[in-house]
């Protein structure tokens, strides 16, 4: 099973990191001016293989929010404090003595899905990491819907899901725990708004289809209990994150990795315990998800 486009570059390397998504892109300095040729092959890669990765990026703050407005304006950050010197960065930080304390991004989920425009795009850049572990997963969400039968994919196309910013920053979260955090999460009645959005998007730049749910922020189909849409939901959830459909980027000082939030889930894993983790995000921002 391979769900790889084929196309050449004449201005970067790619090389594919599985045959289901994800490549490394090498011959690029990200410090520097990229040229528009440069820029556009980075779009094509990433539409291709949908996360990239560039090893060896010694980036500063300023450096990465360059990068990042390459491919549009910044994303808005909700419930979690940036840098105070960059409102445009989070600083996601696991400190070595936060022993047996949840992660920030240890579920699988699509970055701020609950936002009436999610992020088109994250892109994360590595400053520390334990000596093993903590590595992220992404899964295909294209293959996803793209290996559903007909019958399901017919039914969800009709359907909407409504997502919600509630259970990992809503004013009874649960989710982060009551420890002291190196990061700080900001739990508010503001998440418990609902907004939902298609089950199925049409991401512009390939045409084709993804499934656009997660199990953090997708609450219930519209029109639809919870408990009535749980089966549904289980199913797709599992489903979507079968191995078969995933990649893992394993991190080191100065990996840049950047995925598409519309056709990706990612999964950051929680196995580095008295070790520290620390790396920059940003966003690219999106537009409202359409069929």
């Amino acid at each position: 099973m391979s769900a790889l486009a084929d196309h050449d570059y004449s201005h970067i390397n790619v090389t594919p990191l599985t045959g289901i998504m994800g490549a490394e892109i090498d011959g690029v300095d990200l410090t520097s001016g990229l040229s528009d040729a440069v820029v556009a092959e980075i779009e094509q890669a990433f539409a291709d293989h949908c996360v990239i990765i560039f090893r060896n990026q010694y980036l500063e703050p300023e450096d990465q929010k360059r990068f990042t407005r390459l491919f549009g304006e910044f994303g808005v950050e909700p419930y979690v404090k940036t840098m105070p010197e960059h409102p445009e960065v989070i600083e996601v930080i696991k400190e070595a003595t936060e022993i047996g304390v949840k992660n920030f991004g240890g579920n699988w989920h699509s970055d701020w899905s609950f936002q009436e425009a999610p992020p088109r795009a994250t892109i994360l850049h590595a400053k520390e990491v334990p000596p093993f572990g903590g590595d992220t997963m992404f899964a295909n969400m294209y293959m996803a819907f793209e290996t559903l039968s007909r019958g399901m994919q017919r039914m969800l196309e009709g359907m909407r899901v409504v997502h919600s910013a509630r259970r990992p920053y809503g004013v009874d979260n649960k989710l982060f725990g009551t420890a002291k955090r190196a990061m700080t999460i900001i739990n508010t009645e503001e998440a418990h708004a609902e907004l939902s959005h298609p089950a199925v998007r049409t991401v512009p730049q390939t045409g084709r289809k993804a499934l656009f749910i997660n199990p953090v922020y997708s609450i219930r189909f519209e029109d639809m209990t919870e408990a009535e849409s749980r089966p549904i939901l289980d199913f797709l959830n599992a489903h979507s994150t079968r191995a078969e459909f995933t990649c893992r980027v394993r991190w080191q000082p100065g990996t840049l990795t950047m995925w598409d939030n519309r056709c990706v889930q990612h999964n950051a894993m929680n196995d580095y315990d008295g070790f520290r983790r620390r790396l920059h995000r940003t966003t690219v921002a999106g537009a409202r998800p359409s069929l």
